[in-house]
This record gives structure tokens, sequence and C-alpha cells, in this order.
């Protein structure tokens, strides 16, 4: 059966159009061959440098900058309304530059050691002209917001004296600036680029080699079979193919077009409104991020910011992706019931028994989990599955690998991870900022202060700084920033650091589907042809777990099992899906018969309690909950008799 609603070039243009990563030129002739070679040469150099001999970190990152802002001036335009199939004499000799400059750490690695603190012109000169192509490396592959965020930190570090209140510092000159920035491991070299050049780009990798062997379209055929039947199956395939494809995108708006190009037509053409198609689309694809057991890319710097084993980090999103996609299932049953939607007939089905028989494809991702249980770092975890999906791939003709497809493969990964590459170098310009005038406590402060000291106040600030930020830069950037900001005022509040980590986390990640800009919801609304704010209202509506569950395991962390026992979880996700149950039931305004305005705000408020962790506070919701589900089946029973007698 064929899944595929549009071509690849009408696929690629729609990713494009909301997705400034993907928005790259196509070369053709000698320059195609030019840039895949030097794409390939980047992977490789990843490898070995992992697997045979590991780098001081003053040589490893910059050669990972070398290849990241080279390749990105030899693929993205200045402008994307220019020809995308040419490059002219300036743009090469500009990604020569920008390949070249952070080479001069490679070059003079025990001079630059040794007179850290007293550059030379050469140094500064050369230090200066790399900030600016950091800058503009970001503004063409990520957006101008995060580039002018960074721009205003380094005024900031320069006008410090000149600042009003409790932001005023001594100032800093532009040698000191310069210096600090690009030759210390503080700013452009700092953490984020050095997760970039290690998990990051593996398990981007990693996702490059499943795409190959055709695991994406095995979620799909995986998903109908698992789902397509049931009531409004198309809505529950896009919510099961989404969470799997989270496995091997790190993008909401990939995700988003790559399911939603078949998912959205199937669940327009059952009945769903194309706003509710297209938000279910969102919703499901954004939640891809915070799916273990790989997330985005913001949850490998999360392990390296904490110092935790990145599986610990798994380990705590676990529960509440769970709720997240519970929450998305259930409202998508829910409106399927309120409008009366079937499943899909079985001939409209990929087979059953052939989708089992590639079940196999999955082990790749089975043994990425078992191998960070086990305690292999990640770097290696990623390594084993790449390998695991070459092997696995091999036992079918139709998924094997040729040599052209892991080169395919490698080229893939390559500039994938070039988004990223910019995103972390651009932040570490913010971070290096941060170390260097201790603004990130400043503003703790000032958050804190704002708030008045009242903790729901500061998550609420928290969250609307994330959600402003999620409009301009991607979730790496966005949570590099305001992990930097604003979690160490929940932390100075006595929130956990891996709750608070989260907490800026997840804002960062539903900001693609937060209007006014919601980039996963518009991109979502171009495929269902329906009005993209109504679309990303509607996915902000289906997301609501993600709303919730922040805000709930700052106050309860059992929710990310933390300092809790096995039972003491079972009964919190119990409780939890439960809770999820009588929310969507409130925002849908079903369950077993349609419900009245107090019926919804009866239902919503004991969700709300149930997913709370806390005795009181389940027997409180589950008892709500349990009224309003049994006056629901009488009122269904009682309309169900109305209509017999009629």
């Amino acid at each position: 059966m064929s899944t595929q609603n549009m071509s690849q070039q009408e696929m690629d243009q729609l990713i494009a159009q909301y997705d400034k990563e993907s928005a790259v030129r196509n070369y053709i002739g000698p320059m195609k061959w030019i840039t895949f070679c030097l794409l390939v040469l980047f992977t490789v150099y990843q490898l070995v440098s992992t697997i045979f001999y590991a780098l001081p970190p003053q040589i490893h990152r910059p050669i990972h900058l070398a290849f990241g802002l080279g390749l990105i001036f030899l693929l993205y335009p200045l402008s994307t309304k220019r020809n995308n199939h040419k490059i002219g004499i300036f743009g090469i000799l500009l990604a020569v530059i920008a390949f070249v400059l952070p080479l001069y750490w490679v070059y003079d690695y025990e001079g630059l050691v040794v007179r850290t603190g007293n550059f030379t012109t050469l140094d500064l000169v050369i230090g200066g002209i790399a900030i600016v192509l950091v800058l503009e490396a970001a503004r063409r592959v990520v957006g101008l917001p995060i580039a002018i965020i960074a721009s205003l930190f380094l005024l900031y570090t320069y006008f410090g004296p000149y600042m009003p209140g409790f932001l005023e510092h001594r100032g800093n000159d532009v040698d000191r600036i310069i210096g600090h920035s690009f030759f210390t491991l503080e700013g452009i070299l700092g953490t984020p680029l050095g997760v970039s050049s290690t998990f990051i780009f593996l398990f981007i990798l990693f996702g490059a080699f499943l795409e190959k062997t055709g695991v994406g379209q095995y979620f799909n055929d995986l998903a109908l079979v698992v789902a397509g039947r049931r009531i409004g199956g198309p809505a529950k395939v896009a919510v099961f193919s989404s969470a799997l494809q989270g496995t091997i995108s790190g993008s909401s708006v990939a995700n988003v077009v790559t399911s939603g190009s078949f998912t959205i037509p199937m669940m327009k053409r059952l009945g769903y409104r194309s706003e509710f198609a297209g938000a279910v689309e969102a919703a499901s694809s954004t939640g891809g991020q915070i799916m273990p057991p790989i997330m985005g890319a913001a949850a490998f710097l999360m392990s390296e910011f904490l110092n935790k084993p990145y599986f610990e980090i798994a380990k705590a999103a676990a529960l509440p992706a769970i709720l997240y996609f519970t929450g998305v299932w259930i409202m998508t049953h829910l409106e399927a019931k309120r409008l009366g939607l079937r499943g899909l007939k079985k001939e409209e089905l990929p087979d059953k028994k052939e989708v089992l028989k590639r079940i196999y494809l999955l082990l790749p991702i089975f043994v990425i989990i078992f191998t960070l249980m086990s305690g292999v770092s990640p770097e290696m975890s990623a390594i084993i599955g790449i390998a695991s999906t070459v092997v696995v791939g091999a036992f079918r003709k139709e998924t094997r690998m040729s040599i052209s497809d892991i080169l395919e493969a490698f080229a893939s990964g390559a500039r994938t991870a070039l988004g990223v590459v910019a995103a972390t170098a651009c932040a570490g310009i913010i971070v290096g900022t941060v170390t260097l005038t201790g603004i990130g406590l400043k503003l703790a402060n000032g958050l804190i202060d704002m708030a008045g000291g009242i903790l729901f106040l500061t998550l609420f600030f928290t969250m609307i700084a994330s959600l402003i930020l999620g409009m301009g830069t991607p979730t790496t950037a966005n949570y590099i920033i305001t992990s930097t900001i604003a979690a160490p005022a929940l932390i100075q509040m006595g929130v956990p650091d891996l709750a608070a980590h989260m907490f800026t986390f997840y804002f960062g990640i539903v900001a693609d589907i937060t209007p006014p800009v919601a980039l996963a919801a518009f991109a979502a609304a171009g495929l269902a042809k329906s009005k993209p704010m109504q679309t990303g209202v509607q996915s902000t509506k289906l997301a609501i777990a993600a709303f919730m569950a922040p805000y709930i395991f700052v106050v309860s962390p059992q929710l990310l099992l933390i300092d809790t026992t096995f039972m003491e979880s079972l009964w919190v996700m119990i409780t939890s899906v439960l809770g999820m149950i009588g929310v969507g039931a409130g925002i849908i305004g079903f369950w077993m018969s349609k419900l009245n305005p107090l019926e919804r705000i009866l239902a919503a408020a004991g969700g709300i309690l149930a997913v709370i962790p806390g005795l009181t506070t389940d027997i409180a919701g589950l008892a709500l909950l349990a009224a309003v589900f049994a006056y629901s089946i009488y009122k269904g029973r009682k309309e169900k008799q109305v209509t017999a007698s009629a």
C-alpha cells in the first residue's frame, strides 16, 4: 500500500518553508559531489576521533567547528530568495575562510595555551572574525533571532558600566571579550559545542542510518497495523508513528511533514476537521523530542550540564512522555467518539504478517536502550547502534545497505548536524558572556524578585521566556539560554536541579506548537490546508499534558522518578494516566456522552488532581472522575433509550 500523498520535492519545499535548517542549496554538477565528499569526510572524522583516537577538546572542537562552518557557508545561501543551485566566488571564499579559521587552534595549540590572557594581534583578529562567522552561520541556519540575542549579550559584556540597576557590571574590553569567546573552553568552544561534537553528532548519524534502512516507513506501517482499525484510526496512527519518528529525527517540522504527508489526508478522509487533523500531527511530532530513549539534542546537553548519565535523563523523561502521548491519544479517541468516526478498513491497511516479519528493524533501538542501561557511554552506544543498524538491515534485500547507502547516510547525518553545530556555537557565545559578567546569577535573582519569591510566578515567568525564545531559536539554543538564566532561579528556590532543567527543556519544545509562532503547527496546516492559527490553538489543547507536567514535576519530583520506589512510580503512572482521561474529556467535551460545561470543568479538575502526585490529591481526583464518569454513562444510556423509543 502506498502511503505517499505528496512528492518528495513537495515535502522538501514544505520542510524548508518552516524549518530554516532544511533550506539548503541543491547543487548540480561538480559542487554537488564536492559538498557530498566534505559531508562524508566530516562523518568519517567524527567516527575516527571517537573510536580510535580522542583528541584534546582544544583541537577536537575546533575541527568539528571548522567542518560545520565551512559546510554551512557552502550549503546555506546568504538569503533563501537567492538561486539555490549555484554559489559565487565570494561564497566559496567565505566557506574556505570559515573552514580555515577554527583550525588556527590546531596550528598553534601550544602557543595559544601558553599565552592565555595575553593574546597577539593576529590571535585577536582571527578570533574576532571567527565570532562574526559563527553569528552569520547561526543566522543562515537557525535564524536571525538567535544571532541578535548573542550579539546583544556581547554588547552587554562591553557596555556593563552603563547598564541600569542590577544589570550593571564593570565591563570588559574588546580584547578580553574576543579572547574569552574564542580562545577558552567557556565560549564558542564550550560545553554546548563539546556535546555537539560527541553525543549529538553520533545520535543524529544513528537516526540517518535508521532512515536509510527504511525504519521511518516501517514506523508508519507498524502504526497502521497497531492502531489503524481502532476508532479514529488515522489519528492514532499519527500519534503512534510520530512518537517513534522522534527516534530518528530531532526536528518537529521534519516529523510533521514525514508522518503527516500520509496521516493528515487519511484523517481528513475519515471525517476529522482539517484543523484537528493538522493539530494531531503537529502535537504528536513535537512530542517526539521528549520521547526516550533518544530525545532531542538538548537532552544530551542536559546530561552534560548536570553531570548525570544520559540514561538518567531519559529515565526521568519517561513518565511525562507517556502522559504526553496518552493525552493526545485520549483526545483523538474522544473526538472520534464524539463525531462517530470509524477506523480504517482492512483493505486500507498493510499486510499484518508482512509488517510483523520486519519487526527486526526495531532491534537497533533496543540495542541503544540496553547499552545505555548497561553503563556504556552515549558515544559508544550510538556507534554500536549504527553498527547494529547495518547488520539488521542486511537480513532482507530491501533493507540491505550498500556502500553507496552507507556513504549517503554519512552525508545525511552530517548535513542534519550542521544546524546543531551553528546553534551550539552561537549559544556558546551567550554562555561565555554569562560566565564573564555573572549575568546568569543577576537575572536569576531578578526573576525571583520580580516573582516576589513566589515559586508559581517564577515558574510562570520562566515558561513565558522559554516560549518567547522558542519562537526564534531551536530547542537546543532555547534550552541553553533558559537553563543558564532561568534554571538557577528555580534551583535557588529549592527545586531539584533535574526538575528545573527539565522544566525549561519542555517549554522550549512546546514552543513549536504554541501560537503566535508555531512552526510545527503551521507546517501541519500547510499539509492539511487548514487555518494556521487555529491549527496552532488546537495543537496547544492536544498538548495540554506538556503544559501541565512541568509544573507538577517541579512540585512533585516523583513524576520524574526522583527519590521514589517502583510501587510509588507505578501508582503515579496509573493515577496520572487516569487523570489525563479526565483532562482529555474536559477539553473535548465528550466521555460516554456529550458533557455540559459544568461536567467538562469537573472532569478536567478531577484529572488535574489525579495527575498531581500525592495521596490526598489522588483520592479527590479519582473520586471526582468516578462521579463524572458514572453520570456520563447514565446520560449515555438515557440518550440511547430515548433514541430507541423514538
